[in-house]
């Protein structure tokens, strides 16, 4: 599958999704660290990407949406931005409502067992 493929796969099929350089539990720049607290604020699960650990998403996601910058944040297949709109969009509540909605596209979790 050709990685700009990939990407459009995995925006489409994840209701809310951020591209960032390390994990939400180990990020590995400023930007990327505020902008999955304020995710992880809105209290919702959501998936992400460690544009380190996958050179070719890191050298050919600014192409996907034409935003060159990491991190980006897909909420309903659509570019939401970074870190700088991430946060204005979290102080005011935006975000909160954006990924409260599409949250609820997630498929159910299956229990395990």
């Amino acid at each position: 599958m050709d990685v700009l493929e990939r990407i459009k796969d995995q925006v489409e099929n994840n209701p809310i999704i951020i591209y960032m350089k390390g994990t939400p539990q180990f990020p590995q720049c400023g930007f990327s660290s505020r902008a999955a607290a304020a995710l992880q604020d809105c209290g919702e699960r959501f998936a992400y990407v460690n544009v380190l650990a996958d050179p070719e998403i890191f050298e050919n996601l600014p192409r996907y949406a034409d935003w060159p910058t990491f991190p980006q944040i897909y909420i309903d297949g659509e570019l939401v931005g970074g870190c700088d709109i991430t946060l204005e969009m979290h102080g005011n509540g935006d975000l909160q409502k954006a990924v409260a909605e599409a949250a609820k596209k997630w498929p159910a979790e299956e229990s395990e067992g």
